[in-house]
């Protein structure tokens, strides 16, 4: 994996706990918060959407910072008032690490979403191009502080490589972490843009790093690492989150799976098809249910809102493989039972499953 994903949903878990669960099991949850904010083997940038990326990776990332151009929001800030963003990079300067509502002059959010407010607006842009980065977490907010104080100075000073050098490293990054995908799905993994990878992938297949391949099905060429070779079966059960990397890019999920995925969060209830947060249920190298998951801590319970069965699976052998993947997330989230609502052509007979636990 070449980033973990960040998101604020905490239907579950916050999303970036739970990729590790998925290919681990039951980890130690302060595990991911030691390596990232107290060993500082992650950083924290805009990779795949907000993420923590090994901290290795930090100089492929410095042409982003360098490129950042001011949106709206920033601009008119610099435009209204000139000082301010300077006056709250020394006041980290000088005062060290503060999350927003620490700032001697915040101002007032916006709105209830995205309403950013001015510090927030100029906390974020200082990130965005490198001179700031992320301490820590506090309830989930971004604690910010100079980078020289947060990335090791190894990584923080490497020189700035070519730019072309810097977006063909993140390219063979990336299909490693991929696995197989198009050019398309490879530029996607750090958000690339599309236009910027033909010339760097026809150099890692001339380097001899990637192979280029059909697949069948496909109307694109497609990109595996060389020397990989296949496997003739693949044993694993995992519940995946919504923003899990296996199934960022959906065609390229739908692809390779056959199953159409997509998040209902936004969706008014009414309209959902499976539910609020829906987790793809992997058996073996195909997406087999999905389940509609809520934690209720003050039940102790994991609750199973709904469950469907992917059209051609056997529910008797995808029950007997989901029922102890959710007695064992619950477990790892210190919920005391899991609960299945009667919802989905799965539910009844995961509920029999679910006893035997």
């Amino acid at each position: 994996m070449g980033a973990i994903q960040i998101d604020s949903v905490n239907v579950i878990v916050r999303s970036h706990y739970m990729p590790l669960f998925s290919r681990l099991g039951q980890y130690p949850m302060e595990l991911l918060d030691d390596i990232a904010y107290r060993q500082r083997s992650l950083f924290e940038y805009w990779g795949h959407e907000a993420s923590l990326i090994p901290v290795s990776l930090y100089p492929l990332f410095k042409h982003r910072m360098m490129d950042a151009q001011p949106g709206s929001r920033v601009a008119q800030l610099l435009k209204s008032e000139p000082l301010y963003v300077e006056s709250v990079f020394r006041e980290i300067q000088e005062g060290g690490p503060l999350v927003v509502s620490g700032l001697s002059d915040p101002g007032q959010r916006t709105g209830p979403w995205w309403g950013y407010s001015k510090g927030k607006i100029a906390l974020e842009w200082l990130f965005a191009t490198g001179r700031l980065a992320i301490a820590n977490r506090r309830n989930f907010a971004r604690v910010y502080d100079l980078a020289e104080r947060v990335i090791d100075s190894q990584h923080l000073n490497a020189p700035v490589l070519p730019r072309e050098e810097a977006v063909r490293e993140l390219l063979r990054t990336s299909i490693q972490a991929l696995g197989i995908g198009t050019a398309a799905d490879i530029a996607d993994y750090y958000r690339i843009r599309p236009q910027l990878v033909k010339k760097p992938l026809s150099e890692l297949e001339n380097d001899g790093h990637l192979v280029r391949v059909a697949v069948e099905g496909w109307n694109e060429p497609a990109y595996i690492r060389s020397g990989v070779t296949a496997t003739d079966k693949v044993e694993a059960t995992a519940l995946l989150s919504p923003f899990d990397s296996l199934i960022w890019k959906r065609d390229r999920m739908e692809r390779l799976f056959g199953f159409r995925y997509r998040i209902e969060i936004y969706v008014p209830q009414a309209a959902r098809k499976y539910g609020y947060y829906v987790m793809p249920f992997l058996m073996g190298d195909q997406l087999v249910a999905r389940v509609d998951l809520k934690a209720d801590r003050l039940k102790s319970t994991l609750i199973v809102k709904s469950a469907h069965l992917e059209e051609g699976q056997d529910s008797g052998q995808v029950t007997g493989e989901l029922a102890p993947q959710l007695g064992a997330m619950s477990r790892w989230l210190g919920l005391e039972q899991v609960s299945v609502d009667r919802r989905g052509n799965l539910s009844r007979e995961l509920t029999a499953a679910m006893r035997k636990q």
